[in-house]
């Protein structure tokens, strides 16, 4: 279960590497954008797709990170009076009931829209760029499966909790510490 764990959270671990520093590459796309617009007076075609999708990239390669940190939103009013053992019972059931089943049933239907959108060549029709939109989708995919894969990754280390195992000795987290 171990290794699984780890493997699971370097996976994650790098897709939300890569969707920080398609951040990089947002900001000058949208700073050259507004000095060709302003001051240049010669706008681009394409500034809005790549703004959109570079964003959506970030978003979607941070999810499975976020998990990863434990930097989603939970209710704490009733959280943080729980034992360890509550707390992983909440979120091992969460994830088994809620999370998991979503994110599968999402990355699915995600995949089948990418390829789609491959075979049938579609394109954004939001610009005069019209750039083929396939291979957003596909981040779509990596995202969301980035999520599916933490997801599964929390599940087991709550497992490994209400089994008594102190993962904090593998270096793993599961329960994070209400911050106020």
């Amino acid at each position: 279960m171990v290794t699984i764990v780890r493997l699971i959270e370097r996976i994650s671990g790098v897709v939300g590497f890569i969707g920080a520093w398609v951040m990089l590459p947002l900001i000058v796309s949208m700073v050259y954008e507004v000095f060709a617009r302003k001051f240049f007076d010669a706008p681009t075609f394409w500034a809005y797709e790549v703004g959109y999708m570079l964003a959506g990239t970030c978003y979607m390669f941070g999810m499975g990170y976020c998990l990863k940190q434990g930097g989603h939103i939970r209710v704490d009013f009733l959280y943080d009076n729980m034992s360890n053992k509550r707390k992983a019972l909440v979120n091992f059931l969460g994830y088994l009931i809620l999370l998991l089943p979503g994110a599968i049933w999402v990355t699915l239907g995600l995949y089948d829209y990418a390829i789609e959108a491959y075979v049938s060549n579609e394109v954004s029709g939001e610009s005069s760029w019209n750039p083929i939109i396939w291979p957003f989708r596909v981040v779509w995919v990596i995202g969301y499966g980035s999520l599916t894969l933490q997801a599964i990754s929390e599940l087991i280390k709550n497992y490994m909790i209400l089994r008594g195992i102190d993962i904090e000795q593998y270096g793993f987290v599961a329960l994070k510490e209400s911050t106020g």
